[in-house]
């Protein structure tokens, strides 16, 4: 045994079975200040699809592993929030696909405390399953602005940071969403108002 091989002697007391311990890799500081600004808002987001928050701790921490594997090119693209945010969506399907089971909010997440809300907010007055179903064919952007700002309750400024829009854009999103949700749901038109604020 040569003098610089000291692994040999380490003892079973020490714990390190021969292998040296070794730092965490340094972390991008820019990737951190990602994480440190979503990893709330990818947790709420997760656990209110899959119903527990250990479930969306486990479903998160990859996505962020993968978010982190691809950092530097999803920084080159220039739509960093779009991309993130399409790599959680993509986490939070597989999971629910391996379990094979609808979105927790489907039948007995959050969205339950606050259906009042939420229908006063989208004029709706159909029945729960109906208005799940629809929202959950919404496309992508639609979808997350509803989800987000009817079922999360998050304002439109935070909204549009994450998704890395426009507030007008997210605004123009929520409606669109809001108004295919009508149509699927069959619900009348909304009263035609004068500029006033009056109905016509």
């Amino acid at each position: 045994m040569g003098n610089g091989d000291v692994s040999a002697d380490v003892s079973p007391q020490d714990g390190g079975h021969g292998q040296p311990v070794q730092a965490p890799p340094e972390l991008p500081l820019d990737f951190e200040g990602f994480y440190l600004g979503h990893q709330e808002f990818f947790h709420d987001f997760a656990e209110i699809h899959l119903g527990s928050r250990l479930t969306a701790e486990q479903v998160v921490h990859p996505v962020f592993l993968e978010i982190l594997g691809s950092w530097d090119g999803l920084l080159q693209q220039g739509d960093l929030e779009q991309q993130t945010l399409a790599v959680l969506h993509r986490g939070v399907t597989r999971r629910l696909c391996q379990d094979g089971r609808p979105p927790a909010f489907l039948i007995n997440g959050p969205i339950t405390q606050n259906l009042n809300a939420v229908r006063s907010q989208l004029a709706l007055s159909t029945s729960a399953g109906g208005l799940y179903e629809a929202i959950l064919e919404l496309p992508t952007r639609q979808f997350t602005v509803i989800v987000l700002r009817h079922l999360l309750g998050y304002p439109t400024k935070r909204i549009a940071r994450y998704m890395g829009l426009d507030t007008r854009t997210v605004d123009y999103h929520g409606r669109k969403g809001k108004e295919r949700l009508r149509i699927r749901l069959g619900l009348p038109a909304p009263a035609a108002r004068n500029k006033k604020g009056g109905e016509q």
